[in-house]
């Protein structure tokens, strides 16, 4: 048998140290649920898998104290079947074809499983553009928030019918953390197929889970998998665990755990991974900028720049810039790189691409003198800036 972490004990009451009181306390929740936990692995609709979701997350709701947004995946996975398709397409025509047909069973699914407990759904499609353009954000989150008030449940789901290059968030893992984040959530459940976080293969000689994580040393030398065996959605471990470090960062604490044990997680009971919030709520625009813009291009930094603005935290002036690439306006995210081209960093530029060249390597105050006073100033100002976490891979 696995040695038992520290994080594994549990107190009489059956739920796991450290987590109970953030669970049972949270009063706006996201659940996240993935397409496998919904469907067969031929596509289709699993309804008893979807109203055993259903009668937990009424239960949760029940008398009003407790609200949930539930971000949905299985539109692509619901419409595989009603096509005649025997596994998830690789073309983006065929797969928006499938979430076109797929969306409308899953939330039809849904709005009748709701309805044994008089409980009305609300269907918001959101792709990448709604997370990273502010007025589509704060648009997002009125509508959400007046559904809630309303006392319907939103069921969210990215809208891949119409998305091109990002038709996934990484199987909706990443859209429900900044859903979270969006609506000033208390907690983030993301549930699976999988019994939470592992130190090794689950199920292999030796393999234990991982209870709770503190922050990232937590998972130092653990390997972490990519997606399933069903073959129905996207992601796998490795886009949960990404998902929990964008929304701890941002103060919401994570369940990880399978849709079978939802409840259980749900009541602050030992199952799953629990991982602890790191940080506290951000800027909007910050976790948009780290977690759903698209830079526009991007600005070499000489060594020191990269100490000040990585470590010191401060804006970029245009003196530690030593190379730009891209088209990009004023107001724009990029990237700021290393000078071995690792990113460290994205910030909202001041200055158009074509003007950036004659900055390079000049202090403000001689740019001011021969330019104008325009130029006596950051090229990314320190407000407008997050220093990037390295991401995980499997």
């Amino acid at each position: 048998m696995a040695e038992q972490r520290p994080s594994d004990r549990t107190v009489s009451d059956g739920t796991a140290s450290g987590r109970g009181p953030e669970v049972t306390g949270a009063r706006r929740i996201v659940v996240k649920v993935g397409s496998s936990s919904l469907t067969t692995a031929s596509g289709g609709l699993d309804a008893d898998r979807v109203d055993a979701l259903v009668d937990v997350l009424a239960k949760v709701r029940d008398g009003g104290e407790r609200e949930v947004v539930l971000v949905s995946s299985g539109a692509i996975a619901a419409g595989l079947a009603p096509l005649g398709l025997v596994r998830r397409p690789k073309d983006l025509a065929r797969q928006q074809a499938a979430a076109s047909v797929g969306q409308g069973l899953l939330v039809a699914r849904y709005t009748a499983s709701f309805a044994r407990y008089g409980v009305r759904v609300g269907q918001v499609l959101l792709t990448a553009d709604d997370t990273s353009r502010r007025a589509h954000y704060r648009n997002a989150y009125s509508t959400l928030d007046k559904l809630l008030e309303m006392g319907a449940v939103p069921v969210v789901n990215e809208n891949d019918t119409v998305a091109t290059d990002e038709i996934r968030f990484g199987d909706n893992d990443r859209l429900a953390a900044l859903v979270a984040h969006l609506v000033h959530a208390d907690l983030l459940v993301l549930l699976s197929d999988v019994d939470g976080l592992h130190d090794g293969p689950p199920g292999t000689p030796g393999a234990s889970r991982i209870a709770e994580v503190t922050g990232p040393d937590d998972l130092a030398g653990v390997t972490i998998g990519s997606a399933g065996k069903a073959g129905v959605g996207t992601g796998g471990m490795v886009t949960k665990v990404e998902a929990a470090r964008i929304a701890t960062a941002a103060g919401v604490p994570v369940v990880l755990t399978s849709a079978s044990r939802a409840a259980d997680a749900l009541a602050g009971r030992d199952t799953g991974t629990y991982f602890h919030r790191t940080g506290r709520r951000s800027a909007d625009r910050l976790l948009w900028l780290a977690h759903a813009s698209t830079p526009q291009g991007a600005l070499t930094l000489d060594d020191g720049a990269v100490r000040a603005v990585v470590e010191r935290r401060t804006s970029l002036l245009p003196a530690g810039i030593s190379a730009v690439e891209g088209e990009f306006s004023a107001g724009d995210p990029v990237e700021l790189r290393d000078l071995r081209g690792t990113p460290v960093a994205r910030g909202l530029v001041n200055f158009d691409a074509k003007e950036i060249p004659q900055l390079l390597g000049r202090s403000t105050r001689d740019l001011a003198r021969e330019l104008g006073p325009a130029y006596e100033r950051e090229v990314v100002h320190r407000d407008d800036l997050v220093i990037l976490v390295p991401r995980l891979t499997p």
